[in-house]
This record gives C-alpha cells, sequence and structure tokens, in this order.
C-alpha cells in the first residue's frame, strides 16, 4: 500500500507561529486600550472632583 505525499509541516508550523503573534498582538492592543481608558477615568474623575470642590 502507497502512503500519500508527505505532510507539509513546515507551512503548518509557520502559520501557527503567524496566528500566535496576531493574537498577542491583538491582546496587547486590548491590554493598551484599557489602561488607557482607566488614565482617562482617573484624570476625568479629578478634574470632577475639583470642579466640585471649587463650587463649594
Amino acid at each position: 500500500m502507497a502512503k500519500g505525499p508527505e505532510k507539509n509541516t513546515q507551512n503548518k508550523a509557520l502559520h501557527t507561529k503567524l496566528l500566535n503573534r496576531k493574537k498577542t498582538k491583538i491582546q496587547e492592543k486590548k491590554k493598551e486600550k484599557v489602561l488607557r481608558l482607566k488614565a482617562l477615568v482617573t484624570k476625568m474623575n479629578q478634574k470632577k472632583s475639583n470642579n466640585q470642590s471649587d463650587v463649594i
């Protein structure tokens, strides 16, 4: 019995590597976005508290 053609594991490995890079890149972008939003929220809260203290 003949075994079929050899499997192309090199392409599969490269594809997996590229997909992993893509996943990590997306995760890093999400983390940066969350940090940026947290910083913005704290800044706005400080601004809000300063404005309220000025009014009183």
